[in-house]
């Protein structure tokens, strides 16, 4: 179940054994027991724990990012950019903890005395990763929750058992105490009945729909909250602009980053008439195709399933335009025109380098085709007109809009979504909210 396969050749490179019931019982054991290190250590000596494993992932940089080019085909730039937003993330946190953990003094207005809340660690939390971002989705849960004191079962993704043992070596290097944060390549079932210990106190999942709705079910029927971050569909709306060839590739980059597999690329282009002729007057179109970087997606099934999506939104009447060929893992980009909400395709998350571009008739229509899908993660406004820029935030139904840039994300910014793109927040303070005991000490007299 755990292996490295070459995504350019399909080769299998590496195995690894996946986990007897005995080693995931003993993953929890250790994770439980060194909660007595989460409730009794200080602030500062968590801190200087992320501090030094912020460090280490600047010092292993290379090693990392060659893992994960070599388990899902990452183009090395992009590997070694995630490595060093994976150490900000650390750092983040570690410069952080001690302002967000501070006691929260409460105005006491039902009679004499004080109140604070004392936020303090819940326990046992078991995270389930994905594969397209190996090193950066576990700095995002793991961070903000072992600063925290709480501990971390990790499952990582069944395509990425280098890189989980890789970073649990850094855990134990950085000095975190045996438990903290253990690896495990464990099986859904064995997953399930994780869930289902009572020891272990939440869930954080970023993956698909699917998966998702199945964590979210063995959780609910145990009274375990989870923090899931699902799939995405991001609208880019470009509704006017001083520089176009800077908006065309803005939404090249924002379509294209990580070979295209990322949760919240902009994946649904659009402008009104105008600007959609300009658009293509400036051939966005080709230039997102002549942009393609020629690295393969996670896996020939990846390729595969995008292939059948644009395969059948083409035979309901789209038109791809794409050059090269398909083989193996290797997708070439391609961009689907023709479409309207009506089309499957345009209510599904099509994972790899292909863009679906609408067109609007007007700011009204453009928000409408925004809003038009059952997914909620990010999305994407370029304006000069800082009212419409304003407007047009406030009337998009997702979790994060970003106005006239992408790749703007940041550790202290929160990421997350709505609707099925999932809920909870990760990053920023409000990633270290989510699996926290906020106790009330109320003392009268």
């Amino acid at each position: 179940m755990y292996a490295v396969t070459d995504p350019t050749t399909g080769e299998v490179l590496e195995t690894y054994p996946t986990a007897t019931d005995t080693e995931v019982a003993a993953a929890i054991d250790a994770a439980h027991a060194a909660t007595a290190w989460g409730r009794t250590s200080t602030v500062a000596e968590r801190a200087a724990l992320l501090h030094r494993l912020g460090e280490l992932h600047t010092r292993h940089r290379a090693a990392l990012a060659a893992s994960i080019v070599r388990e899902m085909g990452k183009p090395l730039p992009e590997a070694e950019g995630e490595v060093d937003f994976s150490a900000d993330i650390y750092h983040y946190y570690a410069d952080h903890a001690d302002e967000f953990l501070a006691d929260e003094p409460l105005d006491v207005t039902s009679g004499p005395g004080t109140a604070l809340i004392r936020r303090s660690p819940v326990g046992v939390l078991l995270g389930i990763m994905p594969w397209n971002f190996p090193a950066y989705q576990v700095a995002r849960f793991a961070a903000p929750n072992l600063a925290l004191g709480n501990t971390v079962v990790l499952k990582h993704a069944p395509q990425c058992p280098a890189t989980a043992a890789l970073l649990e070596r850094l855990f134990t290097e950085a000095g975190f105490p045996a438990g903290a944060y253990v690896n495990v390549y464990a099986t859904n079932d064995q997953i399930a009945a994780v869930i289902a210990d009572p020891r272990v106190q939440g869930v954080s999942l970023t993956g698909s729909e699917r998966a998702g709705a199945a964590v979210a079910e063995i959780a609910g029927r145990h009274l375990k909250k989870v923090v899931l971050e699902l799939g995405g569909s991001d609208p880019f709306l470009v509704l006017s602009t001083d520089d176009l060839d800077a908006v065309v590739e803005a939404a090249v980059a924002a379509r294209l980053d990580n070979t295209g597999q990322a949760c919240n690329a902009a994946k649904r282009v659009r402008g009104h008439r105008r600007t959609a002729r300009r658009l293509r007057r400036r051939g966005s179109r080709a230039r997102l195709l002549a942009s393609a970087i020629g690295a393969p997606l996670s896996s020939a099934t990846a390729a595969e399933a995008l292939a059948r999506q644009v395969d059948a939104a083409v035979a309901e009447g789209a038109t791809l335009h794409s050059e090269g060929e398909r083989h193996g893992a290797h997708f070439p980009a391609g961009v689907l025109t023709g479409l309207t909400p009506r089309h499957t395709a345009a209510r599904q998350e099509l994972f790899g380098p292909v863009a679906m571009v609408f067109r609007a008739e007007d700011e009204d229509d453009a928000v409408r085709i925004a809003n038009d899908t059952p997914y909620g993660l990010g999305s994407y406004v370029f304006t000069t007109d800082p009212e419409q820029a304003a407007r047009v935030a406030d009337a998009i139904d997702a979790g994060m809009v970003f106005v006239n840039g992408v790749g703007a994300e940041g550790a202290e910014l929160p990421f997350g979504g709505i609707k099925r793109s999932g809920f909870g927040r990760e990053l920023g303070r409000p990633g270290i909210e989510e699996f926290v005991n906020k106790k009330l000490i109320r003392t009268v007299g």
